[in-house]
């Protein structure tokens, strides 16, 4: 009975365990547009955030597509604009006194199965990216954040072009 007891015991006590893990596990951080798109009100330290965490994601993702499937459109074009992009959102956090968030995207690629396929992801992408500035642009910013948010938000619609011609091929 004793043994039985003690076995239960180490039982539920592997399970907690275990359950704890996984629920941390599944807490994922949400980071860039997604996160963006989760929020409904927003400081101008979060939107430069949200902003930069999508451009860094973004030029991951198509610089690891790039390495595994070769200099291919419209992804060899677009990976320089992400550079650009992260290049324009860097003078508005020293301007803001805001720290710049690192850079950790590339730990947070996750490769589609094809390269088709990875098209549709990009139109996915690139469609939050927008949702995300439209919502930025509504609020009451400073001119030269609101520059770089409309350009930023111009660019993203010719990358959505861009995926949707790739689809479409």
């Amino acid at each position: 009975m004793k043994k039985q007891a003690k076995l239960l015991s180490i039982t539920a006590l592997v399970l907690s365990i275990l359950f704890a893990t996984a629920n941390v596990m599944a807490a994922e951080v949400s980071k860039g547009s997604a996160a963006a798109l989760a929020d409904d009100s927003y400081t101008l330290e979060e939107m430069l955030t949200y902003a930069i965490q999508d451009e860094y994601a973004a030029q991951a993702e198509y610089a690891k597509i790039i390495s595994v499937y070769g200099s291919v459109k419209p992804y060899k074009n677009i990976v320089k604009a992400e550079e650009k992009h992260i290049s324009a959102l860097l003078p508005l956090f020293e301007a803001s006194g805001f720290a710049v968030p690192v850079n950790d995207a590339a730990a947070d690629v996750v490769l589609p199965d094809s390269l088709k396929a990875s098209y549709q992801v990009g139109v996915d992408a690139e469609i939050m990216n927008i949702d995300m500035y439209q919502r930025f642009l509504a609020e009451d910013l400073p001119q030269n954040v609101r520059t770089v948010f409309e350009s930023l938000m111009l660019a993203s619609e010719s990358h959505l072009a861009a995926f949707e011609r790739a689809v479409g091929r």
